[in-house]
């Protein structure tokens, strides 16, 4: 089982580097989304909107977009692990936790990097977006 040590240790190592290039990514997205929609955030808050109210209508478009992605890709991976497995003779089932993990973790990576940047629109004054109005 060396080569697939080998190759598990290079698979771990990859993943690392797209969950971080992906963190990146989606970083910059809800930043352009939060400065793109920047007067709608102080028309909102002037009326009375939350910081939370903000935030869940900033943090929304985000996990749609991971639950459609989850949702597409859980099917293609129990295909693609089943079939793995499937050629050892002794071999293990697949646990739908392990999806259910994925899933959460993806969702809870999602929602961390957003905040940060809906909760800083969320806080900003908007005073400072409608002036120009």
């Amino acid at each position: 089982f060396s080569l697939e040590q080998r190759t598990g240790k290079l698979a771990s190592s990859f993943a690392i580097i797209a969950l971080l290039i992906s963190c990146l990514g989606l970083f910059g997205l809800a930043s352009f989304i939060a400065q793109q929609r920047t007067r709608e955030i102080g028309i909102r808050k002037v009326v009375g909107a939350s910081v939370i109210d903000i935030w869940a209508l900033l943090s929304k478009q985000f996990v749609t977009l991971v639950v459609i992605s989850l949702l597409i890709a859980s099917p293609l991976a129990y295909w693609c692990m089943a079939g793995w497995v499937k050629k050892y003779t002794y071999h293990t089932t697949i646990s739908i936790w392990i999806f259910v993990g994925a899933a959460a973790g993806a969702l809870f990576v999602t929602l961390a990097t957003v905040s940060f940047q809906t909760v800083k629109a969320a806080f900003a004054n908007p005073v400072k977006s409608l002036h120009t109005e």
